[in-house]
């Protein structure tokens, strides 16, 4: 596990969870599009300053927000691996607060969906060449409390000012990262 480090940007949010996800949201997009899936427990920062003060260097203003949270990545995920099923097999420690994933998804129009061949590969191919696909990254993060915060960006619109956030972006991913705090 390694904490991923501080991103700067100006936010006027000063909840801890819209942090956090921005913080994450900054960092992913840092590194480019075409990544494989990437989750982060979240962690009390006051906690996280405890036990490794050294981690963190020196804190910037998100860290001064009352119950501020850091992201701690989670190295060595099984790549190309189902994400239901990676889901289904995380379970985190009562210090976790909470947890984040950060993934990249093809989206195109309902009506890109008709006439796809029966094969899986063959469709994905398919709806891949669509000239209408977007991609997008999403970033999900979920408190043990339920609190939630979903972020998408879209890589014809890559800019850390063009980045949507809405509860409802993501429910279903939601729900999923939830049941990993249970």
């Amino acid at each position: 596990m390694g904490h991923h480090g501080r991103v700067p940007a100006p936010t006027s949010t000063t909840d801890p969870l819209d942090l956090v996800a921005l913080d994450i949201e900054r960092h992913v997009a840092g590194a480019g599009w075409d990544q494989p899936l990437r989750m982060f427990a979240l962690v009390p920062t006051a906690e996280l300053a405890q036990q490794v003060p050294d981690l963190l260097g020196p804190g910037g203003p998100a860290d001064l927000v009352t119950g501020a949270l850091s992201a701690v990545e989670q190295e060595d995920l099984p790549s190309g691996a189902d994400l239901e099923a990676t889901l289904a097999r995380v379970a985190w420690p009562e210090e976790v607060a909470g947890a984040a994933l950060a993934l990249e998804r093809l989206v195109v129009p309902p009506d890109a969906e008709r006439d796809l061949p029966k094969d899986p590969a063959a469709a994905l191919d398919a709806l891949a060449a669509h000239p209408d696909r977007r991609d997008i990254r999403l970033v999900v993060a979920v408190l043990r409390d339920g609190r939630s915060c979903c972020l998408l960006r879209q890589r014809e619109h890559d800019r850390d000012d063009r980045v949507a956030k809405g509860e409802q972006i993501a429910p279903g991913l939601v729900a999923a990262l939830a049941a990993t705090l249970l």
